[in-house]
């Protein structure tokens, strides 16, 4: 398959190109350090209060996480240094915020794109253990996250800084229809000036008005991805695909350019311009937790890419650090 430009057809680097690293370089030494730092990624989505029970039940454990923002922090740890990883969000002004805001910057994920609402706070979720078993209950109906796509121009401005632009169907779950539209406009612009596009479609069934709402806008946002990660049992149970190449074949005709199904601990088929197969020689490995499985998968496998690596490397590399943060608890784990 031949190259659509140096980064190859899907906007990855070829292997060992040495002129996109080249130019990685000459834009970390031309960009770091001020305002408008140039992103490798830019994460888009909803990042949420965590709180944690304990064996004491007077005492709850404070951490962060979200679908979008665990795939930024996970990427962050595997990325050299000169990259940057971005965060674009909305929380807002209150005591919690502000430890989420600090929690991001800490991980080395650039903040420029959080904005703060002044009335609405970022959600919160409480985790809860029973016999071993985790319950999760939700305060997010009303999160300032729901309005981080509702200034056009910002979107815009955010997304100029971006090579590449990663979000999930839970960010484009939360919006409002109209911001919903913001969002795919400027996913679309930015794509026209060469930005790429990752779309996990993280389907969460709750999150959405109903279930056509849901297959009509996880279809229209992977059809304005590079790439899409779906996962399979997801996808069998929203859109009916009955095996992994059903569910590339219909992301494809939807206009995605690159597929990767991500399935537990089965098989990982792909397929797209950059190529289609399986990799089936992924070690199977018994969960403690699968919190954040399929985020760190993501951030494994970009981070591969970004690097050089083919597919089917890039599948393993984001199988092996699925594998160490599903052996402990909590979503963000050593790595």
């Amino acid at each position: 398959m031949g190259r659509a430009d140096e980064r190859g057809a899907a906007g990855f680097p070829a292997c060992g190109d040495p002129l996109f690293l080249l130019r990685g370089l000459l834009r970390v030494l031309d960009d770091r350090g001020g305002e408008g730092v140039r992103l490798d990624l830019l994460s888009v989505g909803e990042a949420m209060v965590e709180l944690s029970a304990s064996p004491d039940p007077a005492l709850w454990h404070l951490g962060f996480a979200g679908d979008t923002l665990n795939t930024a922090w996970y990427l962050r740890r595997l990325l050299p240094a000169g990259r940057a990883v971005g965060y674009l969000t909305r929380i807002g002004t209150g005591g919690f915020s502000r430890r989420l805001r600090d929690f991001i910057a800490d991980a080395g994920i650039v903040t420029d794109h959080i904005s703060a609402d002044p009335v609405r706070e970022a959600g919160l979720y409480a985790i809860e253990l029973s016999q071993g078993e985790r319950s999760f209950t939700y305060w997010r109906s009303d999160s300032a996250a729901r309005g981080l796509a509702d200034d056009p121009a910002a979107l815009a401005a955010a997304f100029a800084q971006a090579d590449m632009i990663y979000l999930s169907g839970i960010t484009a779950a939360i919006l409002p229809p109209a911001d919903r539209d913001n969002l795919a406009a400027a996913l679309d612009a930015a794509r026209a000036r060469g930005a790429r596009v990752v779309f996990d479609t993280n389907i969460r069934p709750r999150l959405w008005e109903d279930g056509a709402t849901l297959r009509t806008q996880i279809t229209r946002f992977a059809g304005l991805a590079d790439l899409v990660l779906p996962s399979l049992d997801e996808e069998t149970a929203h859109f009916g695909d009955g095996a992994p190449q059903d569910c590339i074949a219909r992301y494809l005709a939807a206009g995605a350019r690159q597929v990767v199904v991500k399935n537990g601990g089965g098989p990982v088929h792909y397929g797209g311009v950059d190529g289609a197969g399986r990799v089936d020689d992924l070690p199977r490995v018994r969960p403690v937790d699968t919190t954040a499985a399929g985020d760190s998968f993501n951030a494994g496998y970009l981070a591969a890419r970004l690097g050089g690596a083919g597919i089917p490397d890039a599948i393993r590399a984001g199988h092996d650090i699925a594998a160490k943060v599903i052996a402990a608890r909590g979503a963000l784990v050593p790595v």
